[in-house]
């Protein structure tokens, strides 16, 4: 391993059940060619199985390949390069800041920073609620009331109880958190049914809607939370039958919302946030492909936010096809806490993960960060979980099988990788990675039986025993800098 490069054991926090792992360095691309050429030094080897949880293996060591090759073979081909990648990490829900903040603070302190820290599972790409979202102690937006077009009862006085707070808390935890902002709902006046829940937007309120957004964004910067993205609406095509906070935004109303009002104020106003479109399910690949077709669309929205949760990773790659330049992001999915695999589906999370990002997407943020035990506070009718729980009463806090998962990416891939070419053993899902100063990753993940992989590197290979039900992080440092 690079000389550079230190790691530091998986920390248990006592009486809290959290934990958190020590993560790369911020590294400089290198060229691949080199790596053809000679061994690029001993693989360390995290495993998360039904016996341990990110713990760390016997290393493994490189080899000259035989020309002979095993079924389970995966190949590297750190010549054909990919995505770059933001990085990961979860929403900071109106109900996950509540959750947080009912941690004692020291106790909290300590959990962000094995979550946050660059040197623990580093999560830097987040999420934050415009208002109220299913997963809220209570309805609630900006500007409630009557009709308020010039936006006279602007205020983010709710947010200031913790949300504000928390998002600070984690920010020092993690100066390069990467923060995106998504409402569930204008403000009722805004909508044809006068109510947050469901509904539609109103045209003849789009102006007034553009001003709320930039009022949002300055009021959040006046606090010390900067966001540097939002979406114009979570899930634009379903207003939930009216049982939440929710909106439908017609393809030709976020186009035109997008080049008409919203980017067009954000560029007389000095608003350097970006503007990702869509926020909702790959089936909608075809939207996405229309509103960049109108005029003047694309020249204030350069990204496509997705959701997992009907239809198929791949269909990004329709949106890519047809515009190269766009970038993807994965902003939505989380487990539900009444699942009996809630906290061992760690390779069914790694597996959508890996999917995720061989399709394209330049980072990957969950559903809620934390709930209760019941999947709380919640005032809609999903039964989601939290990528931690943390207990109502003895606030224990204990892990999803997404957590692990995350843990395998978050931890190890680092902002600024990129993403190279790995082909072979189908029944084995795999993603590879480049950190900035040349430090590879590739995480394995293995829903089936267990099994022996093969791992190729040019003339190197090694071989590597994964266990069922696992996800399995292969480390090392290429050979120009061991």
């Amino acid at each position: 391993m690079s000389g550079k490069h230190t790691r530091r054991d998986f920390l248990t926090i006592s009486g809290m059940g959290a934990a958190a792992l020590a993560t790369t360095g911020a590294l400089p691309e290198l060229a691949a060619s080199t790596q053809t050429q000679s061994a690029p030094g001993n693989v360390s080897v995290w495993v998360t199985d039904e016996n341990q949880q990110l713990v760390r293996s016997s290393s493994i060591a490189w080899h000259p390949a035989t020309t002979s090759a095993a079924a389970d073979t995966i190949v590297l081909d750190p010549e054909r390069w990919f995505q770059e990648i933001l990085g990961f990490g979860g929403a900071f829900t109106d109900a996950a800041c509540y959750t947080f903040n009912r941690l004692d603070a020291a106790a909290r302190e300590k959990f962000f920073h094995l979550m946050f820290h660059p040197s623990e599972m580093g999560m830097s790409v987040c999420r934050t609620c415009i208002g109220s979202s299913d997963y809220s102690t209570k309805v609630y937006s900006y500007d409630d009331g009557e009709a308020d077009p010039e936006l006279k009862r602007f205020s983010i006085d709710h947010d200031r109880a913790y949300i504000l707070p928390i998002l600070r808390e984690v920010r020092k935890a993690n100066p390069d958190l990467f923060l995106f902002s998504s409402p569930w709902s204008p403000p009722g006046w805004f909508k044809s049914n006068g109510s947050m829940l469901g509904g539609s937007m109103r045209r003849q309120y789009m102006a007034s809607y553009a001003n709320y957004f930039v009022k949002f964004l300055q009021s959040y910067e006046a606090e010390g939370v900067p966001v540097q993205a939002i979406t114009i609406q979570n899930e634009v095509d379903t207003d939930q039958d009216g049982r939440m906070p929710a909106c439908i935004w017609p393809q030709e109303y976020e186009a035109d919302f997008v080049r008409s009002y919203l980017g067009p104020l954000f560029e007389r106003s000095g608003v350097k946030t970006k503007i990702w479109l869509i926020d909702h399910n790959y089936n909608l690949w075809g939207r996405a492909i229309a509103e960049l077709d109108m005029p003047d669309v694309h020249q204030y929205s350069n990204a496509i936010a997705w959701h997992g949760y009907v239809g198929k990773a791949e269909w990004m790659q329709r949106v890519q096809s047809a515009y190269p330049e766009v970038q993807m992001y994965w902003t939505e999915g989380g487990p539900d806490y009444t699942d009996p695999t809630y906290a061992k589906d760690w390779a069914h999370w790694s597996e959508t993960f890996t999917d995720v990002l061989r399709n394209g997407s330049r980072s990957i943020t969950a559903w809620n960060l934390a709930l209760d035990e019941q999947g709380r506070p919640n005032i809609g009718p999903f039964n989601c979980g939290g990528v931690v729980t943390i207990h109502s009463q003895s606030k224990e806090i204990s892990h999803s099988g997404q957590f692990w998962a995350f843990a395998h990416y978050s931890g190890f891939i680092r902002r600024g990788a990129r993403r190279f070419d790995s082909q072979g053993a189908p029944e084995v899902h795999h993603a590879s990675f480049q950190n900035p100063d040349g430090v590879r990753v590739l995480v394995l993940t293995n829903p089936g039986s267990p099994r022996v992989v093969q791992i190729r590197l040019g003339l190197q290979a090694t071989s590597v025993r994964i266990s069922g039900n696992s996800v399995t992080t292969l480390e090392w440092a290429s050979s120009a800098s061991s």
